[in-house]
């Protein structure tokens, strides 16, 4: 990933710089050759890899770049989500803001490829959501990082970090049926959810809850047989993936159509996906699942 290198840490302290960075990652999101409204629509050529949350774990993420080999053919794709709010504090602060420059300068270095999608702690963050892991409310000390890092130019970073997640789309879909997002409308919902968000934009009320399409596929639980099925049928879907369970080996399957993934802790694993092959059932597809402990990069002393 040394495409990137050079450009890294100039934005870090510097609102002006992280304000053209987020600006520029923004209008890339929103043209790109893939995108088609709310989704990523991709081909059946090429390599994908699937991540689950990853929640400010720079090492893992790194692990995840490596593994991506973005550099060396163009229709390989990575899928990132969850992305903020981990549980390295500085005094007490949340500096993940950090993990979105970071994804903003990989989806510039390697345009059409980087595919960072919706998620709920994002989500959570944009409309000023109190949100938490067990540490308290994440969303507030997420703000205080940004205070403490730029001062009086806080909220104009803000304010481009905002427009970085309201340009990330709420679903990858591939030509082969599968079809991935940070998660899925329970049963108990579906009932109230607009299927056909992802056949169009996004709008101001989808990010509301309790009943915005956005808010109900990144904060979704509650899955069933029943509205996985339905869900495949109006989408055409055979295979979903998604992240935000409890995953204590990093990838299961708890129905034949529903992969879950996590990938920010010890056990956490990721998921290539050849886009030529057919899509199979959900225990076939995690015995392909690769444990990210095996592919952390070794600190040089």
């Amino acid at each position: 990933m040394s495409a990137i290198d050079g450009r890294r840490r100039a934005w870090m302290r510097n609102a002006e710089a992280i304000c053209a960075l987020l600006e520029e990652a923004t209008g890339r999101l929103r043209a790109g050759r893939w995108r088609k409204q709310s989704c990523i629509a991709l081909p059946a050529t090429g390599r994908l890899l699937l991540t689950g949350d990853l929640h400010d774990n720079l090492p893992h993420f790194e692990a995840v770049c490596d593994l991506a080999r973005l550099d060396r053919n163009p229709d390989h794709h990575v899928v990132l989500h969850e992305l903020i709010h981990g549980d390295r504090l500085v005094n007490g602060l949340d500096m993940s803001f950090q993990m979105l420059g970071r994804v903003a300068e990989l989806v510039l270095a390697y345009p059409d490829q980087v595919h960072p999608v919706l998620a709920n702690h994002e989500l959570s963050q944009y409309r000023g959501h109190g949100v938490s892991k067990g540490g308290g409310d994440q969303t507030a000390k997420f703000s205080a990082g940004l205070e403490w890092v730029f001062g009086d130019d806080a909220s104009a970073v803000e304010e481009a970090l905002h427009a970085f997640i309201a340009a990330m789309p709420i679903a990858v879909r591939t030509e082969g049926g599968l079809f991935f997002s940070h998660s899925l409308p329970g049963e108990a919902h579906l009932d109230h959810f607009d299927f056909s968000v992802v056949e169009r934009d996004l709008v101001e009320a989808d990010y509301e809850g309790p009943f915005g399409a956005a808010f109900l596929m990144t904060w979704g639980r509650g899955h069933s047989i029943d509205s996985l099925h339905r869900l495949a049928a109006e989408w055409g879907a055979k295979l979903f993936v998604i992240g935000h369970m409890h995953v204590p080996d990093g990838a299961s399957a708890p129905f034949r159509d529903l992969v879950t993934l996590a990938t920010d802790h010890a056990q956490g694993r990721v998921l290539p996906i050849d886009l030529a092959a057919s899509v199979g059932s959900a225990d076939e597809t995690i015995e392909r699942a690769l444990p990210i402990a095996s592919f952390l990069r070794i600190e040089e002393h």
